[in-house]
């Protein structure tokens, strides 16, 4: 009886589309917080500064920049052959962020 196969080698990461359509997510979703952070800033300064105003443009600002720089290391990470998988406190941080910048949205409209 002649020995069985071997199972063929795991090929390498097809690199594809996936990552392309995750770096282009990861884009929309920073420049979706870029437009909420100006929109925070533009209305602060409307009818004159006042200090509630200039602070939640200021957290808008600091979450979407906390959001920039998630994505900017795993945009970075996505170029690997094999990227890692998102950590979960990562993956909690953006998720924070991103409802964070759209409870800013929504009080921006009321």
């Amino acid at each position: 009886m002649s020995p069985a196969p071997a199972p063929p080698a795991a090929p390498d990461r097809d690199p594809g589309l996936q990552p392309e359509r995750t770096r282009l997510a990861w884009r929309r979703t920073t420049l979706t917080g870029a437009v909420i952070a100006v929109l925070a800033a533009k209305s602060a300064l409307r009818g004159g500064p006042s200090t509630a105003g200039v602070l939640a443009a200021a957290l808008c600002a600091a979450l979407w920049l906390a959001l920039l720089a998630l994505a900017h290391r795993r945009i970075a990470a996505l170029a690997a052959v094999r990227p890692p998988a998102l950590a979960p406190p990562a993956a909690t941080t953006a998720a924070l962020c991103v409802i964070a910048l759209a409870v800013c949205g929504v009080a921006l409209v009321f």
